[in-house]
């Protein structure tokens, strides 16, 4: 993210549709001011409940051994002198940035050497306080005047925003240790906020604070949950009333549509991805805050829209640093996708709606491990849906950048904000994987390899559930119930939209079908070493994207054009090392209309290679491949950096000149290649 000066279908509109009542209203002359706290219809549990296990597991050691649990040996910002350590250094977004993925690592894995690492800057963090409730690095006012921030004397203080980064690191460190420092130490800020902020509003020091304002409110809210200290909604009021509007901007269409057709420096900040990913889950903290349920058909029609206008196949929104259309050459920046990642996770707890959870998904396993080398070391600013190579240059970026880095993999590849940020990603779904539900049962929201532990059932009995699977590659997900006594309560499992009959088994007997896009609740009294499967059939379809643009699909996974890789190894004066990557192969192919027409009849699906604990997202470990038959388009080819998406007439066929013999092309995950094609054009 760039620090820059303050200026004066699709397939979501079917599974988002009918949510809310359309005759809900905001209270009259209010900004979500109202009051009447709904609690979350799942809870979130506490961080190092869930253990993730199999390939999810590998993918956080991956990152341990790497940049998030060494982030601070390797980059100079963060590294040298650093401002959260009482220094002069970085005392922004940046290191903050990193604990909020590194925090969770550490915890999800139950490494201790990382655990004392990030114990250095929490324990920094909370014994130098400012009496006053102030925290954080030193100011430069601090440094020359030895007067302490307070409440008089406010306006020395420094912006509002990196506080509310590290509010998140400290939220989720209580969560893990039950640290009886966290609890005061929030408390005495946040009466410092209301005390301070009509003097000194979130817009201040910077337009970042006011943008990502929701982020402030969030924590807010959950210390009320915690507290109920009615001081905490009124705080989260008053931010609400000084942040971005998010939620009128995303009930009101105008804005949508004002961000795809205007690309200059006229309120930029609305369209910068990274904020809309964090605003999105706005319109849900204020009905979590207000009960009012128009805040929820607020957040349902504005999702809706930026995926209709600006969404791209591999679930997720063009920002490439701003919101810029759904044609396939557009970029999308790390930062954004781990951000809209999160605020999903958090929607999902307040709403209980399964199609944020399907949309999590979709995100989460194909948008997100393409981005970053095997290795966790490097990573790509933007990302490109048709990614016909990996290079430098100016491409078709909102934000080109000047050095022209930011579609490179490398350790810093433009700015450097994702190299901090890009932590939380996985770290976060992991430990969202289940919840709490209000009948003290559990819910299996999202699906991948691991096991929870949590206390079920009137008597709060300690349970463990070990939830074994390939999935997103393969269609059964198997629960087994580990317990010292039989207990009754609910396990709630969710069905994906794309599955059209879900079966249940118990013990080996079915227990049930059930048809996609809802939640189903298996309420028993269940007993040590009870198993309880979910299949869910993966069919082979096709959806509509940008340009009449046609992708495939199996389960939550979309499909890309498989590649070989040629890896270049390059430097640059200021940023280093860093990697070019060119297609072996052409990928200038066509989709026949007889494929998209008849899906099941002519994607040939082959399990290649099993799931294994060593899997990495990548060609090579690629478990699953499509065959099918492509004509190629010979006049479909790189222009300024992009492949712009060939022209169709209204029934979405090109017309141009194709070649007429079909060859057999190879599909595989699109989170498993660096270059592709994903959104294909389709002909005769």
């Amino acid at each position: 993210m760039k620090r820059r000066k303050k200026f004066g279908s699709l397939v979501l509109s079917t599974f988002l549709a009918g949510l809310i009542p359309a005759d809900a209203q905001h209270p009259p002359g209010t900004r979500a001011a109202a009051t009447a706290y709904v609690a979350p219809v799942y809870k979130p549990l506490p961080l190092g409940a869930v253990k993730p296990q199999g390939w999810l597991k590998h993918q956080l050691e991956i990152m341990r051994d790497g940049t998030t649990g060494h982030l601070d040996e390797v980059y100079d910002k963060v590294k040298k002198d650093n401002g959260w350590l009482g220094g002069k250094g970085d005392g922004w977004e940046e290191t903050p940035y990193w604990l909020d993925g590194a925090v969770p690592l550490a915890y999800l894995l139950d490494d201790k050497n990382l655990q004392e690492k990030v114990l250095r800057y929490i324990n920094w963090t909370l014994q130098h306080q400012r009496t006053s409730g102030y925290f954080g690095p030193l100011t430069k006012s601090e440094r020359e005047n030895n007067i302490p921030v307070g409440v008089s004397n406010a306006a020395d203080g420094e912006d509002w925003w990196p506080k509310m980064i590290m509010l998140k690191v400290l939220q989720q460190y209580y969560t893990a240790t039950n640290d009886a420092r966290v609890i005061p130490f929030m408390t005495k800020y946040f009466n410092y906020q209301l005390q301070t902020l009509k003097a000194c509003p979130l817009g201040k020091w910077t337009e970042w604070a006011a943008s990502r304002g929701s982020e402030n409110i969030m924590i807010a809210q959950w210390l009320y949950s915690i507290t109920k200290d009615k001081k905490l909604l009124e705080l989260a009021s008053l931010l609400e009333s000084q942040a971005f509007t998010w939620s009128n901007w995303l009930g009101n269409r105008n804005w949508v549509i004002g961000a795809a057709a205007r690309q200059n420096e006229q309120h930029w900040m609305r369209r910068h991805g990274v904020n809309v990913g964090m605003g999105l889950k706005s319109p849900a903290l204020n009905y979590q805050r207000t009960g009012n349920k128009k805040y929820l058909q607020d957040l349902h029609t504005g999702f809706t829209d930026i995926m209709n206008l600006h969404g791209l196949p591999m679930g997720v929104f063009s920002a490439d640093e701003d919101l810029h259309g759904n044609a396939p050459t557009q970029g999308t920046e790390l930062c954004a996708i781990v951000e809209s990642m999160f605020s999903l996770e958090e929607i999902i707890a307040i709403t209980g709606d399964p199609a944020y959870m399907d949309a999590l998904e979709r995100m989460t396993f194909n948008a997100l491990p393409t981005q970053t080398t095997d290795d966790y070391n490097n990573k790509q600013y933007f990302q490109i849906a048709n990614q016909v190579h990996i290079k430098r240059g100016v491409f078709n970026f909102s934000l080109p950048f000047d050095r022209g880095m930011t579609n490179v993999l490398g350790m810093r590849s433009g700015y450097t904000c994702c190299l901090a940020n890009m932590h939380q990603g996985w770290t976060k779904f992991a430990s969202h994987l289940w919840y709490a539900t209000a009948g003290n049962g559990l819910a299996a929201l999202t699906y991948s390899p691991g096991e929870v532990t949590a206390r079920v059932g009137k008597n709060n009995t300690q349970i463990t559930i070990r939830e074994v699977t390939a999935y997103p590659f393969e269609e059964q997900v198997v629960f087994n119930l580990d317990m010292p006594q039989p207990a009754a309560f609910p396990l709630e499992l969710r069905i994906p939209a794309w599955c059209t009959e879900a079966t249940v088994i118990l013990n080996g007997e079915k227990l049930r079908t059930a048809g996609g896009g809802q939640l189903i609740t298996v309420n028993r009294t269940w007993h040590n070493r009870d198993q309880l499967t979910l299949q869910l059939p993966m069919q082979v379809t096709t959806s509509n994207w940008g340009g009449n643009s046609r992708t495939i699909e199996r389960g939550p996974i979309v499909y890309a054009l498989k590649l070989g890789e040629r890896w270049e190894k390059e430097q640059d004066a200021a940023e280093g090392d860093y990697f070019n990557v060119y297609p072996k192969g052409d990928w200038n192919y066509g989709i026949p209309e007889k494929v998209i027409q008849a899906p099941a009849r002519y994607l040939q699906v082959t399990a290649v290679k099993p799931v294994t604990a060593d899997f990495v997202w990548n060609l090579e470990h690629a478990p699953v491949t499509i065959t099918t038959t492509g004509k190629k388009i010979e006049e479909w080819k790189v222009t300024e950096d992009v492949a712009p998406q060939p022209i169709t007439d209204r029934h979405g066929l090109y017309k141009g000149k194709v070649n007429q013999q079909e060859d057999v092309i190879t599909l595989v995950p699109y989170g498993c290649t660096k270059v592709r094609i994903v959104a294909f054009p389709v002909v005769k």
